[in-house]
């Protein structure tokens, strides 16, 4: 099953939890933009505080536990034997994080809207402010689901496989760094934007274009591969395109964020 669903096929789903997951870094928040209009049915998602532990050693965005996300997850209403499609603004950054989360805790159907809100009004499916009682899920929490790293095995990936670098260009290389306290990149590590995952719209590129993207960058079947970012979140985006292009990876959850609360850990630029 395609971990992506169009505009067309959920507007066609009798029955699913549908989950909001508008978020920007430094705001504003998404729960703003849920209230003025959303897909009908849908309920939000906080990424920070459904998605996430509260920052700190382990990064920007560690794993929230077990028990926190069942409880979060019931509270939105999903439930183990209903399908889950996630959703944010349009190039599903935010909701790649929500997807992968899922996954990670044994909720074996969810999907991603391609294209987001955006690629839902273009096709001229309704919206709706109003906000139904949610009836409390039964989804129970079972981590493990997808691989994960910590940073002596992202280290030891870099070097032994492919570790891919999610963040922009220039944070990659050092030149710039608007958020951690210290700039470059994992040693070893591969520049491999996610911005280059999808097309203008918003909507990923297809399965053969992801696979010759990943292809040309090492990444490769009988490889192992990783991905990171700054915390955790558009790593999560590099792990579901290269899902779509058939290349399963693990995600370092703690990134650059976690990488670079240890100053005895090694950092390159350029």
């Amino acid at each position: 099953m395609s971990p992506l669903i169009t505009p067309e096929e959920l507007a066609a789903i009798g029955d699913a939890s549908i989950l909001d997951v508008r978020w920007r870094l430094g705001g504003p928040p998404g729960i703003e933009a849920y209230h003025e209009a959303h897909i009908p049915g849908a309920v939000f998602c906080d990424l920070d505080a459904d998605l996430a532990a509260p920052a700190g050693p382990a990064g920007r965005h560690p794993l929230p536990t077990p028990e926190a996300f069942q409880e979060a997850m019931r509270r939105l209403g999903v439930s183990e034997g209903r399908p889950v499609v996630v959703y944010d603004d349009a190039d599903s950054t935010a909701a790649a994080r929500a997807w992968w989360t899922l996954r990670y805790f044994g909720h074996g159907d969810v999907r991603v809207l391609d294209g987001g809100l955006r690629a839902w009004t273009r096709a001229g499916l309704p919206l709706t402010k109003d906000e139904a009682p949610v009836p409390p899920g039964d989804f129970t929490a079972r981590p493990g689901g997808m691989p994960v790293l910590d940073a002596d095995q992202a280290a030891a990936l870099a070097s032994d496989g492919v570790l891919l670098d999610a963040r922009a260009a220039e944070r990659y290389r050092g030149e710039v760094e608007p958020i951690d306290p210290v700039a470059g990149h994992v040693p070893g590590a591969i520049s491999a934007p996610t911005f280059e995952n999808v097309e203008p719209g918003g909507r990923f590129h297809n399965r053969e274009f992801l696979r010759e993207r990943f292809n040309s960058l090492g990444a490769v079947e009988g490889v192992p591969v990783g991905a990171y970012c700054g915390s955790g979140v558009t790593a999560a985006h590099e792990v579901l395109a290269l899902e779509i292009a058939g290349l399963p990876a693990a995600l370092y959850v703690g990134s650059w964020s976690n990488w670079v609360a240890d100053p005895s850990r090694p950092v390159a630029t350029g």
